[in-house]
């Protein structure tokens, strides 16, 4: 951090946003329409772990889109379920005030040009096929939750095809340019420079100059992000490339804000040293996210005195279904033992297997079940990302054990132990009882049995992984705390590279609804902090 009041600036401007990912766009937009001039500091071409997302927003209460599809939900429902999923990780007022703000978010973000549909999905599902847009997207209709509150699918993706991040995306950046928002691409922000009263009042940056080795950036970035999943190690050598591009070809450049900084640069999954030093039981899991997923906002706050919280939590998907076949098998840790019901969310799974069983898990079903999953593989039922990588596993990660004692080698577990969780499992299920874990969907598993190794450490039933802890805020203005709650002046944060809603439990489309309410909350925050911001928003409205 750079502290000093006669900073020789090259740019000055009212607010300046790092990162224009799905929470730095509603961040700016919020600021322009509030009169003031923004400048956003975008490290790649913009669009963030967002534009690679799924496209899902959670959102509930009786959206129009909940309506259309004869839903029915309250704000009530909605925030029952969701205070049991994210725990006390924001005061009961914050997740009130979202739930209650949850439809008319969608309504913003439909006024901005995205588009959502009232398709439900009939079947529970990590992710639909291209036929639905509306589905059950955390753990609503399962056990406890569903004792808790009245279930209803909060799931709303955006309408495309496959993943359609950048569907979700588009819309929010052309509103950005359509509003005359200062966009500088390739542009790495390193340090925040504060004032002697400890107010941040400017950002420390490194960019590309636009050409040839602008392009060169954006590519080797965009191809990162296309093999990430895949090809791991490639995407590593390719970030590292552009680590050295930035590092050769960026000039030092330094951006005044009159209002306030708001830092949108998600999480720290990318960055190794940081994953290892906060949450090393998740180190061999697969991230997702971009390069821009290095923790560079989550440092600068800290080296501006920030508070950081919730930085052990790591959201793990290990997602059984699809093929729904899978999840009536059981997943068996090192000893032999059911630690988690199958069924559940993918985030709970693989985070019980890292937590409970170090990682380490088995899938263990029989002939008839591998049979159906096959059958429900392909053939439109599932995505492109879906199909390949099960039957991959059914193909290459699937192995046969004849009887017990067989399947306790593949699982180097103790067999005693194996043949009693075995036996516990099939009774519930022949009886019709509850099973330990409140599971509902079980088969009768008989040999010859099948196994499917889905430890963190396996590439072919990748454990995928994100952060959700970071920069603590003030939850009425989205303002930075220090480690005394007191307030960082003129520093704000949004998105994953703050506490928010998610960072306890993930659910799928609380991180982009997170986005949304965060990002516009940081926004509307730096646009008050001027005095004349209403008057000059006035007077553009005037001319």
């Amino acid at each position: 951090m750079t502290r000093t009041s006669t900073a020789a600036w090259d740019y000055e401007t009212d607010v300046v946003v790092v990162g224009l990912g799905g929470a730095g766009a509603c961040a700016a937009i919020e600021a322009l329409q509030r009169g003031v001039s923004v400048t956003l500091l975008e490290r790649f071409v913009g669009g963030g772990a967002t534009a690679i997302s799924g496209g899902v927003v959670y959102a509930g209460g009786g959206t129009g889109v909940q309506l259309q599809a004869g839903v029915e939900d309250d704000v009530e429902a909605m925030s029952a379920y969701l205070s049991e999923e994210i725990g006390a990780v924001v005061s009961e007022k914050t997740l009130d005030e979202f739930c209650r703000g949850s439809a008319e978010e969608l309504r913003w973000l439909e006024a901005l040009g995205l588009h959502f549909e009232a398709s439900l999905c009939p079947d529970k599902t990590s992710y639909p096929n291209d036929d639905y847009f509306l589905y059950y997207s955390g753990n609503e209709a399962a056990e406890p939750w569903r004792s808790l509150a009245r279930p209803a699918p909060r799931g709303h993706r955006v309408k495309g095809r496959g993943l359609p991040g950048r569907n979700f995306f588009d819309p929010l950046h052309q509103e950005v340019r359509r509003l005359g928002a200062d966009v500088q691409l390739h542009s790495r922000a390193r340090e925040l420079i504060t004032n002697d009263a400890g107010v941040v009042i400017g950002v420390a940056y490194q960019q590309i100059l636009p050409g040839f080795w602008a392009r060169l950036h954006g590519g080797i970035e965009a191809l990162a992000s296309r093999v990430a999943l895949f090809l791991p190690w490639a995407a590593r050598a390719l970030r590292r490339l552009g680590c050295q591009l930035e590092a050769r070809r960026g000039r030092p450049l330094k951006i005044a804000a009159r209002f306030g900084v708001v830092l949108t640069t998600g999480g720290f999954i990318n960055n190794a040293q940081m994953v290892e030093k906060y949450a090393p039981a998740y180190r061999s899991g697969l991230p997702i996210g971009t390069a821009g997923c290095s923790g560079d906002g989550i440092r600068m706050g800290q080296a501006a005195g920030a508070r950081l919280e919730h930085m052990h939590n790591i959201s793990a998907w290990l997602f059984l279904n699809p093929p729904r076949a899978f999840v009536q098998g059981m997943l068996i840790d090192r000893q032999g033992k059911r630690f988690v019901n199958e069924a559940l969310y993918g985030a709970v799974v693989g985070g019980r297997m890292v937590e409970t069983s170090g990682g380490v898990g088995f899938l263990v079903i029989d002939s008839a079940l591998k049979a159906q999953a096959r059958s429900q593989i392909g053939g439109g039922q599932t995505q492109t990302f879906q199909t390949y990588p099960a039957l991959l596993n059914l193909l290459l990660n699937c192995r046969r054990a004849d009887d017990v004692d067989a399947l306790a080698r593949i699982c180097r577990c103790d067999a005693r132990v194996l043949e009693e969780t075995l036996a516990t499992y099939n009774e519930a299920t022949r009886s019709g009882s509850p099973d330990a874990f409140r599971k509902q969907e079980r088969a009768v598993l008989r040999p010859p049995f099948y196994v499917l190794d889905c430890s963190a450490d396996n590439r072919l039933f990748p454990l995928m992984t994100l952060t959700l802890g970071g920069l603590a805020v003030d939850e009425e203005t989205g303002a930075v705390c220090r480690e005394d709650r007191t307030v960082i002046p003129g520093l704000f944060a949004a998105g994953r590279a703050a506490v928010g809603l998610c960072s306890r439990n993930y659910v799928s489309g609380l991180s982009l609804a997170d986005c949304v309410y965060s990002g516009r909350r940081a926004g509307r925050s730096a646009a008050r902090t001027s005095r004349d911001g209403e008057a000059r928003r006035l007077r553009r409205l005037s001319d």
